[in-house]
């Protein structure tokens, strides 16, 4: 539930916070199973949310085409390469990204972006090269990819975090679905856990949209929330590479 509330309130998340619960409070041993597991459950958890934001209008889904069609690509190719690298290892780069974006989201967030911002021929090349690089990341570390998506669309579109959110969530359900392909292959997928966090998290992402909506009518709120999840899970995950 708490997976799928994050994923429905901020579009992403949702990896971030299943693989370091699935290793350190579940007990998954191998960090690869908790990587390829999550991928498939968050993937199906957004489509759940997606189909909140898509019923809220918040959805820019010429742009979602162009950013998940690219993204694929980059997922199979970053997931082949993150099964080569040591699963702490992965983790712990994780976990640096991950701190380096929400540094970036908390410089921008009183930019509240243009309603009207769309893909158009002026920014279409842009759009396609950010869901490549956002794919590549989300296969490597075994993540829907939302913490990248959202700012991702941000940089490249302008649009406002709310219609990022609502977008980004085509993309997640794309690059996670790409990801557990690529790991189930390989047999790292626990169909048992998968199937408890899709039931809980169709009822986060459900409270999770409608609690995105309120918050993004005050300024900066809900991208600083995005931040602060993303230090204290990133921080967390940190402490226990390093002991």
């Amino acid at each position: 539930m708490l997976v799928g509330f994050t994923l429905g309130l901020i579009g992403g998340g949702g990896s971030i916070l299943a693989v370091p619960l699935m290793v350190y409070l579940v007990g998954v041993t191998n960090p690869h199973v908790a990587l390829g597991t999550s991928a498939l459950a968050v993937a199906v958890n957004a489509l759940v949310g997606l189909a909140q934001h898509a019923r809220a209008h918040t959805v820019k889904w010429r742009c979602a085409a162009i950013y998940a069609s690219c993204g694929i690509v980059g997922a199979f190719l970053g997931a082949t390469a993150g099964k080569a690298v040591d699963g702490k290892h992965l983790l712990l780069c994780f976990a640096i990204l991950m701190i380096g974006v929400a540094i970036i989201m908390i410089r921008g967030r009183r930019n509240e972006g243009c309603p009207g911002a769309s893909c158009n021929r002026n920014n279409a090349g842009k759009v396609a090269g950010f869901g490549l690089g956002t794919g590549l990341l989300s296969g490597f570390f075994g993540i829907g990819g939302g913490f990248l998506i959202v700012p991702g669309l941000i940089a490249s579109t302008g649009m406002p975090i709310l219609n990022a959110v609502g977008t980004s969530l085509v993309a997640v359900s794309a690059f996670g679905f790409s990801t557990a392909l690529s790991y189930m292959i390989s047999g790292y997928i626990d169909w048992q856990l998968a199937a408890l966090f899709i039931f809980g998290g169709a009822i986060g992402s459900v409270l999770g949209t409608q609690v995105a909506r309120r918050m993004a009518r005050s300024k900066g709120t809900l991208i600083l929330f995005f931040a602060t999840v993303i230090f204290c899970v990133a921080g967390y995950m940190i402490w226990q590479s390093l002991r």
